[in-house]
């Protein structure tokens, strides 16, 4: 059976590519720009900072947060206010990239790719609800009941933040894993094959980086991070097989 081939697209010329990056890039800054206001806002009227610091607030004592210079809790706000800005913006910096790279994938690489992205979104969320709903309150447990008969807390709010949204973001990156092996796997550049036989690699890595990001009790906290990134590794398997399966398909139909 003859094998389809399907041409790519006509290359633009360089320069005009150049032109259009320029462009593609103005437009996500003016959208994080106009983000981080709307984030502003939202952080001065949704409780945004309460809501963080909500978790640990049962083992203050009944205190609140230090904060050690004056101009702390405004440049605290105006990172928060960035964050969010971030978050909120990122779709619209997404289309971006996307609309700049789109014209050189195939149509059948575009269409594996466009679906994943809402899977991205899908799991970034369910990533950051993980660790804020389960793996922050059993880390504040395990590290604000350390060595207490020698040491006094005296939490400030600056690396308490920093910390809360290091696991936030680091536990939404990280659910990223199939959506990124998703996307190799459209391109050409991993197989279901070559996962499989890294199986064993992958889940030392995983084991390393659930001890960094859960700086907790092993058998609980370190657990329950390893365990859906074993799973998300298996879904990565599972989603490449079915990409690299339709790719063949494609290749072994007639031409019409």
């Amino acid at each position: 059976m003859a094998k389809v081939n399907v041409p790519r697209p006509a290359e633009m010329p360089f320069l005009d590519h150049l032109e259009e990056l320029r462009w593609r890039v103005l437009w996500s800054l003016l959208a994080v720009i106009v983000c981080s206001i709307g984030g502003y806002l939202l952080v001065q009227h949704m409780r945004v900072m309460q809501l963080l610091i909500e978790p640990i607030q049962p083992f203050l004592n009944g205190g609140k947060l230090k904060y050690l210079s004056p101009t702390d809790p405004f440049f605290l706000t105006l990172k928060l206010a960035l964050a969010t800005g971030l978050v909120l913006a990122s779709p619209i910096v997404i289309y971006q990239i996307w609309s700049f790279l789109a014209p050189a994938l195939m149509p059948s690489e575009r269409r594996v790719i466009v679906p994943s992205l809402y899977l991205g979104v899908v799991l970034f969320i369910v990533g950051v609800v993980m660790a804020y709903e389960l793996v922050l309150p059993m880390t504040l447990r395990f590290t604000m009941n350390f060595q207490t008969d020698f040491l006094e807390q005296n939490i400030v709010v600056g690396p308490y933040m920093s910390m809360v949204m290091r696991l936030l973001l680091g536990f939404g990156i990280v659910f990223e894993l199939p959506v990124v092996i998703l996307i190799l796997s459209a391109m050409g550049l991993v197989t279901p094959q070559f996962l499989a036989s890294k199986r064993r690699h992958a889940i030392v890595g995983i084991t390393a980086l659930a001890s960094v990001l859960t700086p907790g009790d092993v058998i609980t906290v370190t657990v329950m991070m390893m365990l859906p990134l074993i799973l998300l590794y298996e879904l990565s398997i599972f989603l490449s097989r079915l990409v690299v399966r339709r790719r063949e398909n494609l290749a072994a139909a007639p031409a019409d």
